[in-house]
């Protein structure tokens, strides 16, 4: 059995889940997301717990059962404290800034300044260099971190682009001109 699936979700006193018809919705006291799970696993709630169980042994079940439960988990944790991505800036004269649903004036180096649109239910913070990135999704969070670095990955040489603050580029020398001559 999964190791990981087998154990319940545990829900804190002001979060409430409800299953129906495959759609495991977690609600708490800001927010509200749902999932729907494949067939081959079953989801029951049960008091303050929530139980996922699967169908057959087959590989592909023993696969969506821990993977179930682990989007469930992030759902519960999501609702109540919910997920944060940081990024930053590395450039002189490189900026961001928010305007509505969008990362506007994403100036980082190229003729033209960059947009990406901000999805629902996550929210853009810009402070000088750094780019904080929230929300209850720990999908969406990543998912919208990571096109916003894809928009000037940190290249190795200079150490510009954009980068999570919790990584560390390995930079590398260079050329060197040969101590030779014509």
């Amino acid at each position: 059995m999964s190791r990981i699936g087998k154990q319940p979700v545990t829900l804190p006193a002001n979060v409430k889940a409800s299953v129906s018809n495959r759609v495991v919705t977690i609600e708490g006291a800001k927010t509200k997301l749902s999932f729907t799970h494949k067939p081959q696993v079953e989801v029951k709630v049960d008091g303050n717990q929530v139980l996922i169980t699967r169908k057959s042994d087959a590989r592909a079940d023993r696969a969506l059962h821990g993977t179930t439960r682990a989007l469930i988990q992030n759902m519960v944790i999501g609702v109540t404290e919910g997920f944060k991505k940081e990024l930053e800036i590395v450039g002189v004269g490189w900026t961001a800034q928010v305007q509505g649903n969008k990362l506007v004036k994403l100036n980082i180096g190229y003729a033209d300044t960059r947009e990406v649109p901000i999805p629902a239910g996550v929210t853009v913070a810009v402070a000088q260099n750094k780019i904080t990135v929230t929300g209850a999704d720990k999908q969406a969070v990543g998912m919208l971190a990571a096109v916003i670095r894809s928009q000037r990955k940190p290249e190795p040489y200079n150490g510009k682009g954009i980068k999570y603050t919790d990584e560390t580029i390995i930079r590398k020398q260079g050329k060197q001109f040969a101590g030779g001559g014509a």
